[in-house]
């Protein structure tokens, strides 16, 4: 029986062989190289938790109820019988308090729509500041940027199928932001929403988004992502064998997948702890949504926070034009800065190569201190975001710090601002500091800390040279050189160009080195296509 097994698995590859490329694609990919270093997992980490939430998810689908049509609730929960509640309600409190493991599926669920959204955050920050979305992985940035967007959708909408008072509170702030849009905003939210809200039919409309459009396309462009990703070769820091022109890691076959698959594992084995002993959005605590009526304390997940900060710092600004109401204290926080941010995502790899002019392509990652001015403006954004998320938290901090709403709301609004050019400022000083660093390093070597007493009666420190590894660390980065200026005569554009590739990259400390390691640093990171010397090569 086992030969007669072996044989026919044996004529089914072959069959397949014949008709497909399976042996030239399995051997390559199997031999595909992975750098190892413990940042490139964080990408991972979101994969897998959008496994566990697509298992995960579909198990609810079993059992939810998207229908907003109203019943006295007749469940377990003894303090809301009799009450009347939508299906959806009805439907989630059945979940979490009848159904044997409801409770742990549906809060596994949340806890890795939470896990979600921030791997992909930090995943996207980790591409920023070692400087992986460049040529010629633009492409990818941008299917990135748009799952991230798409989580952020995909998590609102998921938020706001319970019909709870918290989540219903949301969508009434939603409701809002639709109908601050000029001229169509009427329009839109009764398409919306099926008529006046709270409408009739948003929720089977979200419940429809979230188990099906969005899956759809996040599952399309995370698939499309791994393609680039395998295509395009993973990026890899500098080091020892690495260049510009290869990839030095472990082969997908055993060692990347051993590690792969082991990490799939803890993933899902801490959400299914956090989901059995961390409580999150216990809605028979919230009760039942009554438009009327909103509790204290009612924050959106972190990932919509800074919408909800953005909102409470704008002041109440209206006009009226022609009829038309401009909600300028709505419009501007939830629609027009949400629109500028991801256009600034999604710009930002084009605008860096048009102010330094590169067109290299790029696989070694920068490490952030050897480009400030990027690494400044990363830490600034993570400040911004970090005001507007404690912002749309002011009135449990007024609780906690004893101070008037007024007060710290002024003091968001003035943060707002400043904190960001601040920490851009320090990140900035702190990168430079840590360049002369390394170049006392490369100059002096590391300290051994064994002290020593000359004639003189001075004392000082033994230093030793650093090791190749180390070296050549230090000295193998490529930092453009600033535009030269084209004069007062050149068009607009150019002088631009040149001013801000002078802020970018003006200030800088460069590193001693021998004429025969800098041949050897640019060659390293010479351009594969260009000045490449040969195919790239992977090394196992």
């Amino acid at each position: 029986m086992r030969g007669r097994a072996r044989q026919t698995a044996f004529r089914a590859y072959v069959a397949t062989d014949r008709r497909l490329p399976v042996s030239e694609l399995a051997g390559q990919l199997l031999r595909k190289a992975f750098p190892d270093h413990w940042s490139f997992l964080l990408g991972e980490i979101a994969l897998y938790s959008f496994l566990v939430l697509v298992l995960t998810g579909t198990y609810l689908t079993l059992y939810f109820d998207p229908s907003l049509a109203k019943a006295p609730y007749t469940g377990s929960y003894e303090p809301l019988q009799g009450l009347l509640v939508s299906r959806a309600y009805e439907s989630t409190l059945h979940i979490s308090l009848d159904v044997r493991g409801g409770l742990l599926i549906r809060q596994m669920h949340h806890w890795a729509a939470l896990v979600f959204v921030a791997a992909i955050g930090v995943h996207m920050l980790r591409i920023f500041f070692t400087g992986a979305f460049r040529r010629p992985r633009e492409a990818n940035w941008i299917i990135g940027v748009t799952l991230f967007l798409l989580s952020l959708l995909e998590g609102f909408c998921g938020y706001s199928l319970p019909d709870d008072l918290l989540s219903g509170t949301g969508l009434r702030t939603a409701n809002s932001i639709v109908l601050s849009i000029p001229v169509v905003g009427t329009y839109l939210s009764f398409l919306f929403w099926d008529g006046p809200f709270p409408g009739t039919a948003i929720d089977r409309r979200l419940y429809i988004v979230h188990v099906l459009f969005v899956p759809g396309a996040l599952l399309a462009l995370i698939t499309l992502h791994l393609i680039l990703v395998i295509y395009l070769k993973h990026t890899q820091w500098a080091g020892r064998g690495r260049t510009n022109r290869n990839v030095v890691g472990q082969p997908m076959f055993p060692s990347f997948t051993a590690k792969s698959v082991g990490l799939s594992l803890m993933v899902a084995g801490v959400t299914a702890l956090m989901g059995g002993i961390a409580q999150i959005n216990p809605v028979w605590l919230f009760g039942p949504y009554v438009p009327d009526q909103a509790s204290t304390d009612a924050q959106p997940d972190w990932y919509v926070g800074f919408l909800e900060g953005a909102l409470r710092l704008m002041p109440g600004v209206e006009w009226n034009v022609a009829g038309h109401t401009f909600m300028w204290n709505v419009l501007l926080p939830a629609v027009v800065l949400p629109l500028l941010l991801f256009v600034v995502l999604y710009m930002y790899p084009f605008f860096e190569r048009w102010v330094t002019g590169d067109m290299v392509e790029h696989h070694l990652c920068d490490r952030p201190r050897d480009r400030p001015t990027r690494t400044g403006l990363g830490v600034a954004a993570v400040a911004w975001y970090a005001v507007l998320l404690m912002a749309g938290g002011n009135d449990v901090l007024t609780v906690w710090f004893g101070i008037s709403v007024n007060a710290l709301t002024w003091i968001f609004r003035v943060a707002v601002f400043v904190l960001p050019v601040l920490s851009f400022l320090v990140t900035k000083r702190v990168c430079l500091a840590l360049q002369r660093h390394d170049r006392q390093l490369l100059e002096e070597g590391e300290e051994t800390g064994e002290v020593y007493q000359d004639l003189a009666g001075g004392i000082s420190e033994q230093h030793e040279p650093l090791d190749r590894e180390k070296r050549y660390k230090l000295l193998v980065r490529d930092i453009p050189r600033p535009l030269k200026q084209p004069g007062e005569r050149a068009p607009l554009r150019s002088r631009i160009q040149a001013s801000l590739s002078s802020w970018y990259y003006g200030e800088r400390v460069e590193m001693p080195a021998t004429a025969e390691e800098r041949l050897q640093v640019s060659a390293r990171t010479s351009d594969p296509v260009a000045g490449g010397i040969g195919e790239e090569e992977e090394t196992g």
